[in-house]
């Protein structure tokens, strides 16, 4: 037999009406947090007589039923308890027992409590009391003990709790943690080691030179052999996302690419084509990561989080080429520049096992997701199923595509500009020497990675205070257009290096609000295809890189760079009319 009882922050009493007999039991009650403890010993008691106990307890228990085997159709009362260290019940009686707890008053009003041997009570009180009506009936059976084992503390790890009938155990705060953002701190991790794999090229190809007596125009060739394999996968890694699940896309993308980052030495000793071909392999790997990051996010991430997690995850590229560019001369300076290649490379087996441990495609495939967690991220309109087939004519024919594409054209032609340049704008212009000035070539990173999540959060409190989608993503890409061609165009009336390098920085920073604005449209317009959508206007983006840098040059030789800027200011301004003008928020694409 069963008993239990309403525990609450206030005097409570009970009311025990017996019909029949009660037998002598023994009780043994602790509670473990307050302190409180008592044992009460059952007499046996003639026929209506009334046991009442009056005790101040310090817990609050939300309710549990717990009901007795019934025979009568009385309707039982609720009771609970959230915290019990342990309590022994023992019965000893020649016959079986049923009994019913009603929640009919037996009576109401100011009784005086007397005292009772047994349970310390000895003054006379006045309180108002519930009388619990029980019904008793006598089987023959036989109940030798039933002991229940002490539950934990709820300051303790693996807290048990008592609720609803159902026993809930309490996980640590570390496994508490939201699932999607678990995600989202993977695919950061990911972009960070993307570009620390990416612009380790870019210092060990000094020392690299060197040995191998490459030319100027072989580096070159060396440099953009990365962006062969890059631009080939930026659609099909669409394709495979949004059809195999980002998952399995990206963790062959940073598999691939690590391999490739480590035999880059091996392949630099056997001859440059092979050195071709192991970056190009490379550009393959880091091809799929943005379409497929952007495949999980859209089915990890509600809309109210979107630009936040988004910024975050780009932000890791950012701070990647800032530890690529500071870790670099130090290892090769200590051990040569193949250990670049080596160490960087062999990061990506430690995320890789994180990867395969704590990632899955959607939150519908993960068992650990918490139902409440389930219930956010499912509870839009967004479709979660897998994609079978890429509708190309329908995709096409949408406006709001074509502006990302555009846009995402206009926008990286100034950002490859500013970052693959920039260096040599330093030297030339302002004549700086950048190997005492080291902090200038990491200075624009950090300021974007700063300021895209700065931006990402705003564009997401925007959100949440009711402003559109839509407005939401033209204002922030606005910003990341007219910005960067405001700051530019001061560039040519600045006297001071100081101010030079300000322009610059603040030019980056609010460039990076472009993650708050076409970078998190893909999912916006077609979530079900925003693997292919970032595809598709990466690969624009990309060829402006290509074409921009290679134009740049061309133009260096016969003009400034006043004419440098005043190509990206125009594109800038191209880019802002298109997407304030085609562009939306809402879901275009089923």
């Amino acid at each position: 037999m069963a008993m239990s009882g309403l525990v609450s922050n206030r005097n409570f009493s009970t009311s025990f009406i017996a019909s029949g007999n009660v037998y002598r039991s023994g009780k043994d009650l602790s509670l473990q947090r307050g302190g409180i403890s008592g044992v009460s010993h059952f007499s046996r008691c003639q026929p209506r007589m009334h046991f009442q106990t009056n005790s101040p307890l310090e817990e609050t228990v939300s309710g549990q039923t717990l009901a007795f085997r019934s025979e009568a159709a009385e309707h039982c009362s609720s009771v609970s308890r959230q915290s019990a260290r342990r309590m022994n019940f023992k019965l000893k009686a020649g016959r079986r027992s049923q009994s019913y707890i009603s929640s009919a008053p037996y009576g109401r009003g100011n009784i005086e409590q007397r005292a009772v041997r047994g349970l310390g009570l000895s003054k006379r009180n006045h309180i108002k009391e519930n009388k619990i009506r029980v019904f008793y009936k006598s089987e023959e059976y036989d109940i030798t003990e039933a002991n229940m084992d002490s539950l934990p503390s709820a300051e303790g790890t693996g807290e048990a709790i008592l609720l609803g009938g159902n026993l809930q155990q309490v996980s640590p705060w570390w496994q508490q943690f939201p699932k999607r953002w678990v995600i989202v701190l993977l695919c950061f991790a990911a972009f960070l080691l993307c570009n620390m794999d990416r612009v380790n090229m870019s210092i060990a190809i000094l020392p690299m030179s060197q040995e191998f007596n490459w030319n100027s125009a072989t580096v070159g060739l060396i440099q953009s052999s990365f962006f062969w394999g890059y631009l080939l996968t930026q659609i099909l890694g669409g394709i495979w996302a949004d059809k195999l699940g980002g998952k399995l896309v990206l963790g062959f993308g940073v598999v691939w690419w690590s391999i490739a980052t480590i035999l880059t030495p091996i392949a630099a000793r056997l001859g440059l084509p092979f050195l071709l071909v192991m970056r190009a392999f490379m550009g393959i790997g880091e091809g799929v990561a943005m379409p497929a990051m952007n495949n999980l996010l859209s089915k990890w991430i509600p809309v109210s989080e979107r630009s936040r997690s988004l910024a975050f995850v780009y932000s890791g590229m950012y701070l990647g080429s800032v530890t690529g560019l500071a870790f670099s001369p130090i290892l090769i300076q200590k051990f040569g520049w193949p250990s670049v290649f080596y160490s960087f490379g062999s990061l990506g087996s430690i995320w890789f096992a994180l990867w395969l441990k704590k990632s899955y495609s959607s939150p519908t495939e993960d068992p650990d997701v918490a139902p409440e967690e389930k219930r956010l991220i499912l509870g839009g309109s967004i479709s979660k199923e897998a994609v079978t087939v890429i509708p190309w004519k329908l995709i096409l024919s949408k406006p709001p595509v074509w502006a990302l594409i555009i846009s995402h054209f206009c926008h990286n032609w100034g950002t490859f500009i500013l970052l693959t340049w920039m260096p040599t704008y330093y030297n030339q212009v302002l004549k700086f020497n950048l190997t005492e000035s080291g902090l200038l070539c990491v200075l624009p990173w950090l300021t974007m990675a700063v300021f895209a999540n700065i931006g990402g959060w705003i564009a997401d409190t925007l959100v949440s205070k009711g402003l559109s989608i839509t407005n939401v993503r033209k204002i922030m890409q606005t910003i990341g257009f007219l910005g960067p061609a405001i700051f530019l165009t001061q560039l040519s009336h600045v006297r001071t290096p100081a101010l030079a390098v300000l322009c610059m920085a603040c030019s980056q920073g609010s460039d990076a609000f472009s993650q708050s604005g076409l970078y998190s449209n893909h999912q916006d317009i077609g979530p079900r295809y925003a693997g292919v959508l970032l595809g598709l206007s990466n690969t624009a983006g990309v060829l402006a890189g290509v074409f921009g840098t290679a134009a740049t040059g061309f133009i260096l030789q016969r003009g400034s760079w006043n004419d440098v800027f005043k190509v990206a200011v125009v594109l800038y301004i191209i880019g802002t009319l298109v997407w304030n003008i085609f562009s939306t928020g809402e879901k275009v694409l089923d």
